[in-house]
């Protein structure tokens, strides 16, 4: 009866860390990096975006995405499946485009 419990709670330990994995791989995007694409309507160009999100985006190589070089001030991040073009000292967006 012992060892049957002890695999009971063996295996609901396993698959309890198995769910919370997916959900947080749900939450954020697979582990492999893929992100499920947010629309926010606030960003366009002329508008800004928040200093928080522009921190938590990662840096694209635009050369490698076939975009356009950025001017000087400007860099593009992928945030939330998203490609944004955006002054750094500002967070003014010139440009927003769905990350392929």
């Amino acid at each position: 009866m012992s060892k049957l419990l002890a695999a009971v709670a063996v295996a609901a330990l396993v698959l309890g860390s198995a769910a919370g994995a997916a959900s947080a791989a749900d939450q954020h995007g697979d582990q492999h990096g893929a992100h499920q694409r947010v629309v926010h309507k606030q960003w366009r160009q002329g508008g800004k975006i928040e200093h928080s999100d522009w921190n938590r985006g990662q840096v694209v190589d635009w050369r490698a995405h076939h975009l356009r070089q950025p001017p000087r001030g400007y860099e593009w991040r992928e945030v939330d499946g998203n490609w944004v073009l955006a002054a750094v000292a500002t967070g003014v967006i010139a440009s927003v485009l769905e990350a392929r």
